[in-house]
């Protein structure tokens, strides 16, 4: 017995940044109540947004370092707390102006320091007696309506049912209306205020749009289901459904001033007017329709494309909101077609997952009953209400912890960051941080690039627009990995909606994206030397050359010389490392943002912008090169083209540069030439250089690279032994050649 007591005492939350007043104060009402501690504003608002539905009061200070009671009470009412938990402020300020903000932001009292022991006892005792009993005639008012607005619903579903059994269809047409119905009245609410909606007449309409063709009870079956096209005369019969449905709605001795039976008479009789007056059965037009047949009629047309019947085929969505839009069925209110295209996919998610049966009827009728229950200041969610919310937490925080995803919630006013619990530990941090975006240490975790990112990103979205995604750097356990971030912008439901802050998530992607930036090396670098690869290289010489097509560049194909005998005499490890060696210094003799890569075999490309002197530049590299690696002498032949504002384009220059290092090898290797037009006639009878189309990702299409230059070629007179010590010093043969 003991334990049930103590199992459903009531708990209270004393929220004092001094331990003493925190100790009196439980000493005071320990012995009825179970008390909870908070030391501050911020610890009080992390307790509440994990067991709001447990706690029946707050004693709340006012002056507390971090949050102080006004700041709590103001994220209170932002979250409805308020409105379900009974605030007694007790402090030491007792100004006018203080005690009237208190009750302004929601407190029910308000007690000043110094206090008696048994006014404090008194009053919280008081206070949660009346709260409980407000909850306990708000669940039995609720258990009442929700009772009543089931049977009602229920019978008109059985109505309905009976309906569209006649018509040979099944009751998920009724369903389909009705969720078509809501969702464009919804979106129509949130666009204009044009009709004046109220989200009772929008519940309302959806109501009553079940009994939009309850006229067919009168309609012969043998016309009804008909499997081919009617006759003049069936379809004149068929036509006479809207007025016969309205008339026995009309015909009704009683309830004729329910608001919901003049909603299914609108429905009854119009939903088949069309915008433009062609429409039965009195050939309405425009706005003369009501706005409850506009929206059911538009419904009906849809569901009636989409659905198969024994006449008819289903079309797909995209077909039938296309012959909506043409006019093929008629025309529609174009206020109501940008709704129906600006919900379209909603419409077409909701049809896909929704499924006939009372216990779907019954999920929503409840979420309706409570969203309109909430919407009178005098009445508060019911018990059942606050259980169900409690279960779902309950699973929120599962689903949380087992997802391994740093979930959080992000609030622009206050500025205020609430993670999971599972990512505040994984993070390090605590799960409430107060304007993140001036906390050190949380702004050192994530890195500008990440605040940055989200910042721009959320303030860029649009009611409509939400989501946004992006990939950033975040530190876990002193460790900078990969995140996905993916987020959903908030905005107020108000007329100009306002945004208020945004959820999400931060999935770790490191391991992938590592694992993709190694495939995207791999795929782009040759893997002996490092450099890029020939189609990787080209790729990126035709984009600055497209992007820049007056600039000053210049194209470098070099050859190692005599690289056969390295790997005849030495061995083939001995030459990949002399290649190695060699990449090395070409990759030391140019900037970053130039482009080097080895073409295949012994063969390289450098490829640079340049703004002065040409030619130091190219002697520098030039004899950059040069050297040995151990006992093996490093000599190179290579040859420049130059791209001087001329538009040159990457076969042009290619060209260019491999008739320029030919002519080196003719002349005896060791030196490095530049090109000149009179070289084109020279090697006139020279085979041309295969060349290889590059697809737009870099990828070569044709041939191997290795196979693609023709350089090797030039070596075929080469026998392989090395020339007299005689070779042409390359300064003098490239001052030659460039003047």
């Amino acid at each position: 017995m003991d334990n049930n007591k103590q199992m459903n005492k009531y708990k209270v939350l004393i929220v004092d940044d001094s331990e003493m007043n925190r100790s009196i104060l439980a000493d005071i009402l320990g012995e009825e109540y179970d008390i909870i501690e908070a030391e501050d504003g911020e610890e009080a608002v992390k307790i509440l947004r994990k067991r709001s539905a447990e706690i029946s009061l707050v004693l709340l200070d006012i002056v507390m370092p971090k949050m102080d009671g006004f700041e709590v009470l103001v994220m209170m009412n932002k979250y409805q707390w308020i409105d379900e938990i009974p605030v007694i402020m007790i402090s030491a300020e007792s100004s006018s102006t203080s005690v009237e903000r208190a009750f302004d932001l929601g407190v029910v009292d308000y007690i000043s320091r110094p206090f008696d022991a048994v006014v404090v006892h008194r009053r919280v005792v008081n206070t949660i007696l009346l709260y409980a009993k407000q909850r306990k005639l708000v669940g039995m008012v609720t258990d009442q309506i929700y009772e009543k607005e089931k049977q009602s619903r229920l019978m008109i579903d059985i109505l309905s049912q009976i309906v569209e059994f006649r018509n040979g269809e099944s009751g998920m047409h009724v369903l389909h209306i009705h969720l078509i119905t809501e969702i464009i009245l919804k979106q129509l609410f949130q666009k204009t205020g044009r009709y004046r909606l109220t989200p009772e007449d929008i519940t309302m309409i959806t109501l009553a749009s079940a009994l939009h063709d309850v006229g067919k009870i009168a309609i012969p079956g043998e016309i009804l289901n008909k499997p081919g096209k009617l006759t003049k005369e069936e379809y004149k019969t068929m036509k006479t459904h809207p007025a016969v449905g309205a008339a026995m709605l009309d015909e009704l001795p009683f309830h004729q001033d329910e608001p919901l039976l003049r909603r299914a008479y609108e429905i009854c009789r119009w939903h088949h007017e069309r915008y433009d007056g062609r429409g039965y059965p009195d050939g309405l037009k425009g706005d003369e329709i009501p706005i409850s047949a506009q929206v059911v009629a538009l419904a009906d047309v849809y569901d009636a494309l989409v659905s198969e019947r024994v006449y008819k085929r289903a079309f797909s969505h995209e077909v039938a909101v296309e012959m909506i839009l043409d006019g093929e069925c008629g025309v529609f209110n174009p206020l109501l077609l940008e709704c129906l295209v600006e919900c379209a996919g909603k419409i077409q998610d909701s049809l896909e997952s929704a499924t006939f049966g009372a216990s779907i009827s019954e999920q929503r009728e409840i979420r309706k009953i409570t969203e309109e229950m909430m919407q009178h200041e005098e009445l508060s969610a019911s018990e059942r209400t606050l259980r169900l919310l409690e279960h779902e937490r309950t699973k929120y925080r599962f689903y949380a912890s087992m997802s391994h995803e740093v979930q959080f919630e992000y609030s622009v006013e206050p500025s205020m960051l609430t993670l999971s619990e599972w990512g505040a530990a994984v993070l390090g941090i605590k799960e409430i941080i107060m304007d993140p975006e001036n906390d050190g240490s949380f702004t050192e975790l994530l890195g500008d690039d990440v605040i940055r990112n989200f910042t721009e990103l959320l303030y860029a979205t649009k009611p409509r627009n939400p989501v946004f995604r992006f990939q950033g750097l975040i530190e876990v356990k002193g460790e900078p990995r990969w995140h996905q971030i993916i987020c959903q912008a908030l905005w107020s439901s108000d007329e100009t909606p306002k945004l208020t802050g945004a959820i999400g998530k931060a999935v770790d992607i490191h391991d992938e994206h590592m694992r993709l930036v190694h495939l995207e090396q791999t795929a782009s670098h040759d893997g002996l030397t490092g450099l890029l690869n020939h189609a990787s290289a080209e790729y990126i010489i035709r984009e600055r050359l497209r992007l820049n097509p007056r600039g000053k560049f210049a194209m470098f194909l070099l050859d190692l010389d005599f690289f056969k005998s390295a790997n005849d005499e030495h061995g083939h490890i001995f030459g990949d490392h002399v290649l190695q060696h060699l990449a090395g210094k070409i990759r030391e003799s140019v900037r970053d943002e130039d482009v080097a890569a080895r073409m295949g075999g012994d063969e390289f490309l450098m490829f640079i912008d340049f703004t002065t002197d040409l030619d130091a530049v190219v002697d520098r590299i030039y004899h950059s090169l040069l050297g040995y690696y151990e006992h093996f002498k490093i000599s190179v032949s290579m040859g420049v083209a130059v791209s001087n504002g001329e538009n040159l384009d990457y076969e042009t220059l290619f060209h260019h540069a491999d008739e320029a290092l030919y002519s080196v090898k003719l002349a005896g290797r060791g030196a490095y030439h530049f090109y000149r037009p009179e070289m084109d006639e020279m090697f006139a009878e020279r085979e041309p250089i295969p060349r290889t189309p590059v697809e737009s990702n870099g990828v070569s299409a044709g041939t191997d690279a290795a196979e693609s230059g023709s350089l090797a070629k030039a070596e075929a007179a080469d026998s392989g032994e090395m020339p007299e010590k005689t070779e042409s010093k390359a300064g003098g043969s490239g001052a030659s050649e460039n003047s």
